[in-house]
């Protein structure tokens, strides 16, 4: 099992572009060097559902020292598989008492504490693996970014499409011309699949907490409210102080393959083109959003679109027309060019085809290219595999979805929420993270309870 000892004076990490490719060569000092055949010492912070899954896969790598989750009975398959781990509920009491001893952790609680956990941990100079969306605000994702690069750690989302080699050879495709000048890109889903609005608007009663749950910690930096089971586990997704609704749950695997591929990094204009009545406490039943991405080097503006939810019972989609008399799927995504458009018809990016044109008759022929992405198709588990190599080969780019990426994904995705709350369009300044409409700050960042601070 690995012990980590801290180095000071690194150097500077090298600045990346937005592209996959040359995300692979980021390289600098860590905080440890890890023999190739060395085992880390892995802990888990939110070990139920998916959560068992990632500290499954991780631990499989390593050694797990360390396990925390509020709820004793949901964590219990990953507390009795690795028995020999300390357990704790509250993850700041973990990391202080354990964090010398951690040399990687996986992150996989609601979207509200992602970044109070992550930040605290990368700070101690731990490698993070953590469940999508990256975080719960805009500004969290920036911090997320600019954490990871100062402390010097391997990151990686849990977005597992990104490891198919169906989305790599996608990425592949979009980005080689086929589809002629890259115009509009187009994501729809089947969420939301929890209660939220128009069914629930209103906070939920006080109900008695079982036994088995550490409200406190599940609250973590939100302001306290009385426990109800109508939020824990599961359905917090849809609860503005807990979740990040559809946008947020999904964009960051749906959305993925158009934004890897067209190589998207933040957008100057953000508007919500229909939304669903607005209340303080759960997210909108539906929500059309628009986010205009500016030129870049070898690729003018593309316009983003985003679909969720039902209104009066008609699914929000794309026209008809992009899809050539195919029924659209439940979920996936459009890139559309000025020669043809590329479908995509699940959440992971996994699968898709070339369709011609938007008002065309015939898609145009793609030849496959040689590859430029290391192939994986290990899915999920193959998402853990290259964030343990990366931080063996002290290589972050080798995680395709490392925080460079991810956070950049992560934020774009997040100002789709905020425009739903500000309710009409607004310029964006990514680098100052501002926007000339007075609106939008408020909704940029949150206030944490009281020490749950980031």
């Amino acid at each position: 099992m690995a012990r980590k000892t801290l180095i000071k004076n690194y150097s500077r990490r090298q600045f990346v572009g937005a592209s996959a490719a040359s995300a692979l060569a980021i390289n600098y000092l860590p905080s440890r060097v890890f023999g190739a055949n060395e085992r880390l010492a892995m802990a888990g912070i939110g070990i139920g559902g998916k959560g068992g899954g990632d500290i499954g896969q991780a631990g499989g790598l390593g050694d797990v020292v360390a396990l925390c989750d509020v709820d004793s009975k949901r964590g219990a398959g990953s507390f009795n598989r690795f028995g020999k781990a300390k357990r704790y509920t509250d993850f700041r009491k973990m990391l202080d008492e354990m964090g010398k001893s951690i040399d990687a952790c996986t992150v996989s609680t609601p979207d509200h504490t992602h970044a109070p956990a992550a930040l605290r941990a990368m700070r101690q100079g731990i490698h993070v693996y953590v469940q999508k969306p990256l975080t719960h605000t805009v500004w969290e994702a920036r911090q997320m970014r600019l954490e990871a690069t100062k402390n010097k750690v391997c990151t990686q989302m849990g977005n597992q499409g990104t490891a198919s080699t169906g989305l790599r050879e996608g990425v592949e495709a979009i980005q080689s011309g086929v589809l002629g000048e890259l115009t509009e890109v187009h994501v729809w889903t089947n969420r939301p699949v929890w209660p939220q609005a128009p069914g629930i608007t209103d906070r939920l009663p006080g109900q008695q907490k079982p036994d088995h749950i550490d409200w406190d910690s599940f609250i973590g930096p939100a302001p306290m409210r009385p426990y109800n089971g109508g939020y824990h586990p599961f359905k917090w997704r849809g609860w503005w102080d807990y979740g990040t609704g559809a946008l947020g749950d999904m964009a960051c695997h749906t959305a993925n393959l158009a934004y890897m591929g067209t190589q998207l990094t933040q957008p100057d204009w953000v508007e919500p083109v229909t939304v669903g009545p607005i209340n303080p406490e759960t997210f909108p039943g539906w929500a059309v959003i628009k986010m205009n991405f500016p030129a870049i080097k070898g690729r003018g503006e593309i316009t983003f679109n985003w679909y969720e939810g039902k209104e009066d019972g008609k699914k929000k989609l794309p026209a008809p027309d992009y899809f050539h008399g195919i029924r659209p799927s439940n979920s996936g995504s459009l890139v559309v060019g000025t020669k043809g458009t590329l479908y995509s018809p699940n959440d992971y990016g996994s699968s898709w085809k070339i369709l011609p044109k938007r008002g065309g008759n015939e898609a145009p022929k793609y030849e496959k290219v040689a590859p430029r992405l290391p192939r994986n198709n290990r899915g999920d588990g193959g998402m853990k595999e290259e964030w343990v190599k990366a931080i063996k080969a002290n290589k972050p780019g080798i995680a395709l979805s490392n925080f460079d990426y991810a956070a950049n994904l992560t934020e774009a995705i997040l100002l789709g929420n905020v425009a739903m709350k500000v309710g009409e369009g607004f310029e964006w300044n990514a680098a100052k993270l501002s926007s000339p409409n007075k609106k939008v700050a408020q909704f940029v960042s949150k206030e944490y309870r009281k020490g749950w601070e980031i």
